[in-house]
């Protein structure tokens, strides 16, 4: 009987192997020198796990047929977004593509108000920032106009 959780841990378990797949072309090195593909081979491999466990014990889940499809349009405007987030996010910068992304979701999928939806979205998305960028030293993509 197809369940959410079969369906789930299965498509967990094709994304695992993909992740395996693509990553064979980096070299894997070993546990005292790892390669570039060492950790997304060991992160799949854990994921590959919990998909197979997933399927397995997952018959009392209840069954796809019945899942109701009424969110869907969150679905399509979440994913809207993070289509446009790897689009913008070398194009405009770190900052003001989240500031973007996080202020249509709060304020046009969420509906909150605006001042909320400012506030929140400037405050993560800088904050955000200032520890990966400034404290944690990652570098991240700073825009067209170095910012």
């Amino acid at each position: 009987m197809l369940t959410t959780d079969r369906v789930a841990g299965a498509v967990l378990a094709l994304l695992a192997l993909v992740v395996v797949w693509e990553s064979r072309k980096l070299p894997l090195g070993s546990l005292s020198n790892p390669g570039p593909a060492y950790m997304p081979v060991v992160l799949a491999t854990l994921l590959l796990a919990c998909g197979v466990a997933l399927v397995i014990v997952g018959g009392r889940a209840g069954r796809l047929a019945a899942v109701d499809w009424s969110e869907w349009r969150h679905a399509v405007a979440i994913l809207a977004v993070c289509a446009f987030a790897a689009g913008a996010l070398e194009r405009l910068g770190y900052r003001a593509t989240i500031t973007l992304a996080l202020a249509f979701m709060l304020g046009v999928v969420e509906k909150r108000g605006v001042v909320f939806t400012v506030l929140f979205a400037l405050a993560l998305a800088l904050g955000s920032f200032l520890l990966f960028d400034t404290l944690l030293r990652v570098v991240l993509p700073r825009g067209p106009l170095g910012l």
